[in-house]
């Protein structure tokens, strides 16, 4: 069972801080990939963390799971936290992320959508990302251009 599920039979919608890793991924064409949920918002490869996992762990794991890639050489751009953070879901779940941000040209395999948590996976040029892109997810790209640049 998952840790945060493992948690909610205790604490039910009541607040909780849930660490987690989240990976931007470019292609050659420098360009980002981004999943488009079934909600219909976007967002990017990652999810919570397990008990024994390293953020780098989950960050490789999340994104095998949910696009069949393998990624190495992840580079954290930064940890997010704090308020601006605080998400209530559409079950009444009531939560504090506190999310490692990575992100990698060392992208291995074909892309296979998990069509359990994604309607699609697309590539997407940095300055031209999806409507529906979440704001956090936007500042986490927004972050990868002010301290990495667009054009690297």
């Amino acid at each position: 069972m998952e840790y945060y599920k493992f948690l909610r039979q205790y604490i039910g919608h009541k607040p909780v801080i849930l660490p987690g890793s989240v990976v931007i991924l470019l292609n050659k064409k420098n360009e980002v990939l981004c999943q488009k949920r079934h909600d219909g918002d976007w967002g990017l490869p990652g999810g919570l963390m397990d008990l024994g996992e390293s953020f780098e762990d989950v960050a490789k794991r999340e994104v095998k799971e949910e696009t069949g890639l393998t990624v190495d050489n992840l580079t954290l751009l930064d940890v997010f936290s704090g308020s601006d953070y605080y998400f209530k879901v559409a079950n009444g779940d009531e939560l504090y992320s506190a999310t490692a941000v990575y992100y990698t040209r060392d992208v291995r395999g074909a892309l296979d959508v998990d069509e359990y948590e994604s309607e699609k996976m697309e590539y997407f040029p940095v300055d031209q990302l999806p409507d529906g892109l979440t704001d956090e997810y936007r500042g986490f790209i927004d972050r990868y251009i002010e301290k990495v640049g667009k054009e690297n």
